[in-house]
């Protein structure tokens, strides 16, 4: 999700359910029996899939063995079986996926990159990850089966099935993930799937510890939940993870390639682990007055491997689906479990696809709260990403081409992603049809009783669009008159407009044109963030009050400049995020960071004199949230670097320290490239066109860490390639991969004339706090008589060492009032 704050606000027939049931039973002993290798039903109820049924309610079969001194190796995870018992879970189609093991086994990961060994350290206070257990759960769709058996001997005992039990409540109530449907895909297959997911009963860190290895992506299994609303990270294309999931023990500890993958440097960049690529979408919506919403969406996608059978999609839980079809129109099966629990979407085919090949499927759908009436005509879309079927999380997803049609009450307006072609009213309707201009990653609307005003961004070709409700949502009313007088966001709607019109007109000179021709400013009636989507912004009501306002509602948390920055910032996300994608929550900075930075562009350049005051207090507060101890005691600098993204956020440093780093730190980066790129005679000129080949050449596509690094190679001053061998390694180890914060201390900077007349600097500079190897160039500026600041050149600091140094001054008039380094926060630092 890109957006500049985590996602919040203030404030079926019983009969043929059963029927299903019971035909699932049935079928699922029709299976295990061997007597029923696989069935179509004719009907669309969900779940009522045979195959499925049976895995959903697998139970421990007849198998058991003695296990002694055997070792289970996946990747990274080594299993050690010291001794036990092994029960297996009785076969579906044919196939086993599971075993329940009670005994003394032990769980030791050896991440095979150092990020991830330190990253255990730091959680365990320990050199080596190791997990003693006395039950664990295996499922499996890989050669866990015959490796155990191969192994082991037969015996006579027997499991208890409580573990079992527990491993499907958790996947289910708690991980809100469907592992019986992931299972499925595999087997459908004619060969062994490579999944392989253990729930451990741990002793020394956690009795909930999950550890999973699954080549199409890591699960999106959810590490907390808020209300009914589960919290994921799509750490995909990563294939391995380590996480806990217990109440006060959650977190992700450890995600990476398949070990093998590192043997050559870097994994692939760009991968894309999902089983298919959506190329199109045509969706027709209707939304009433309640804020029900009904949907069709015709779905066409292309499979990227053999023996696809079972479609993923992401699908909001309240919103039902009723029937699919395939491009035939025949009913296809499909999985839609309760809204509460383990709700994902997914479409069974009858038969599979093969590599390359491609299909449609039209999906009818419909339910209440994916968009709430907040009351006076205004709808607040709780779902933002996954309103229609769609794949992917914040990251990866596709660039897919979108046909939308929606039907809202003739009274109401929308905006939407994309080009409106044409709006009619059909009786008591408003229909509007919507087409992208360019593919996007993901599409969306408001709709509310709006108010629209339109100005053109100048040297562009974007006409901004401002919409404002009327009338205030219902939870504002009774504040009117009180904490918040008249309260109108039409008439307030102006500075916003304004705000995004200057920063489209900026960025564009910075980063390079938007190839689209409309952008829509939308208020919202959620409080506390905003959002940003292929040619709409939403931006939070709170936004909208003074401060006098925001103290009285308790919102004073988020004075660091985040209500004069949260315009720019979500408007700089259609070049970061949407025009530029960022290939996996690694690179997630890239999105975030890069709008935190822009926004500080706008803040020196939007507001004539006092701009310079707002642009150094927003990198003051940016290096205060990366510096300053959080409740848990860490600060975020300390707790991992920029490339954990959100994985930063677990049970010990908390939930909230991620942000700390993915937005500021991720900011710092390019402000730091952007201060080293910066000369007297070209100012920002090398810069913009470093952002704009990055830009260029990475629009419409996922852009990694790597991508971006190499890209400013390519454009680097002789300076950063002198200090760098020709490489940023250096730099990008330093503040990217790496967690070090430097300290400067200016010893000695004084001024003394020389013979001839001139001044002449005598500087000392100490770096420390370090490593050996850090190196930073390091600004240094001269405030002169007439109280200007004056760049002079930057020191080259490598270590713990002191820079020492006599400068001469020529052709300044008079004595510089002072020396001073980092004052335009250049470089990151205590």
């Amino acid at each position: 999700m890109l957006s500049s704050f985590p996602q919040g606000g203030i404030v079926q027939v019983i009969a043929a359910a059963r029927l299903a049931k019971a035909k699932g039973v049935l079928a699922a002993l029709l299976i295990s029996c061997g007597l029923l290798a696989h069935a179509q039903t004719s009907a669309s109820a969900p779940n009522s899939d045979p195959t499925y049924q049976a895995l959903r309610n697998v139970g421990l079969g007849g198998e058991a063995f003695t296990v002694s001194k055997l070792d289970v190796k996946r990747d990274a995870g080594h299993f050690h079986l010291h001794s036990g018992t092994v029960c297996f879970l009785a076969p579906v189609n044919g196939k086993v996926t599971g075993a329940v093991f009670q005994g003394d086994g032990t769980l030791i990961l050896d991440p095979p990159i150092d990020v991830e060994r330190k990253n255990l350290k730091m959680l365990t206070g320990e050199n080596e990850f190791s997990e003693n257990f006395d039950h664990a759960v295996f499922r499996f769709t890989d050669s866990t089966y015959d490796e155990i058996k191969k192994g082991s001997t037969p015996s006579t005992g027997t499991c208890d099935a409580g573990p079992l039990k527990e491993s499907q409540h958790a996947t289910r109530h708690r991980l809100h993930f469907n592992l019986d449907a992931r299972i499925l895909a595999d087997v459908f297959k004619s060969s062994p799937g490579g999944l392989f997911v253990a729930f451990i009963h741990g002793s020394r860190y956690s009795d909930k510890m999950l550890f999973a290895v699954d080549p199409q992506g890591v699960p999106e299994f959810a590490e907390s939940v808020v209300g009914f609303d589960p919290i994921a990270i799509n750490l995909s294309p990563e294939e391995v993870c380590l996480m806990t999931y217990g109440e006060n023990k959650h977190g992700y500890w450890s995600a990476f390639h398949f070990s093998n993958e590192y043997n050559n440097g870097v994994p692939p960049a760009g991968e894309q682990k999902g089983v298919i690529h959506i190329a199109s979408q045509k969706l027709d919506t209707t939304i009433e007055k309640n804020g029900f919403l009904s949907g069709k969406a015709t779905t066409t996608l292309v499979a990227r491997e053999n023996e696809i059978r079972v479609l993923p999609f992401r699908l909001y839980r309240t919103l039902r689906v009723q029937s699919v079809t395939g491009g035939n129109g025949k009913p296809l099966s499909f999985i839609q479990e309760d809204k509460n629990d383990d709700f994902q979407f997914s479409v069974i085919l009858p038969a599979p696809l093969a590599a390359g090949e491609k299909t449609s499927i039209t999906t009818t759908y419909s339910g209440k709260e994916a968009v709430i009436d907040e009351g006076g005509g205004n709808y607040y879309p709780a779902s933002r990403e996954d309103w229609y079927p769609a794949t992917g999380g914040p990251a990866p997803s596709d660039f897919s081409d979108y046909d939308m049609t929606f039907r809202i009450p003739k009274n109401l307006q929308i905006t939407a992603t994309g080009a409106m072609l044409s709006q009619t009213i059909e009786g008591g309707q408003s229909v509007s049809i919507w087409k992208s201009e360019v593919p996007q990653q993901v599409a969306g609307f408001q709709l509310g009783d709006l108010k629209e005003e339109d100005v053109k961004a100048s040297s562009t070709d974007v006409t901004v669009a401002a919409y404002a409700n009327r009338e205030p949502p219902d939870f504002i009313r009774p504040l009117m008159g009180h904490a918040l007088g008249n309260f109108s966001t039409v008439s307030i709607m102006k500075g916003p407009l304004s705000e995004a019109q200057y920063a489209v007109t900026l960025y564009s000179g910075y980063f390079g044109p938007l190839p689209v021709k409309r952008l829509s400013i939308s208020q919202q009636t959620a409080c506390t963030y905003g959002q940003s989507w292929p040619q709409l912004v939403w931006l939070p009501i709170c936004s909208f009050f003074d401060s006098t306002q925001r103290h009285a509602f308790g919102l004073d948390f988020r004075d660091r400049g985040y209500w004069d920055a949260v315009t720019p910032h979500e408007v700089a996300h259609q070049w970061w995020g949407h025009l530029v994608g960022f290939g996996s929550y690694r690179d997630q900075w890239i999105s975030e960071g890069f709008s935190d930075f822009s926004a500080s562009l706008f803040l020196q350049n939007a507001y004539g004199e006092k701009g310079e005051k707002m642009f150094l207090k927003f990198w003051s507060d940016e290096r205060l949230s990366i510096t300053e101890k959080s409740k848990m005691g860490f600060r975020p600098i300390d707790v991992g670097p920029l490339t954990l993204g959100y994985r930063l956020n677990n049970g010990r440093s908390g939930d909230w320290v991620a942000r700390g780093i993915i937005y500021p730190k991720g900011a710092f980066v390019l402000h730091m490239i952007r201060m080293m790129m910066w000369d007297r005679q070209y100012h920002d000129q090398l810069f913009k066109e470093t952002m704009q080949d990055f830009v260029k050449t990475y629009t419409g596509r996922s852009a990694t860490t790597e991508d971006f690094k190499a890209i400013v190679e390519k454009h680097m001053t002789d300076q950063m390639k002198t200090f760098g061998n020709g490489s940023m390694d250096w730099f990008f180890n330093e503040y990217v991969y790496g967690t070090e914060l430097p300290t400067y201390n200016l010893e000695t900077a004084d001024f003394t004339p020389d013979a001839s007349g001139s001044v002449i600097l005598n500087l000392k500079l100490k770096q420390s706090g370090v490593s050996d190897n850090f190196r930073m160039l390091v600004p240094i500026y001269l405030e002169l008589s007439n109280g200007s600041m004056f760049f002079l050149g930057r020191a080259r600091l490598v270590g713990n060492t002191t820079y020492e140094q006599k400068i001469p001054l020529k052709g300044l008039q008079g004595a510089p009032r002072r020396a001073l380094i980092n004052y335009y926060y250049d470089v990151l630092a205590n």
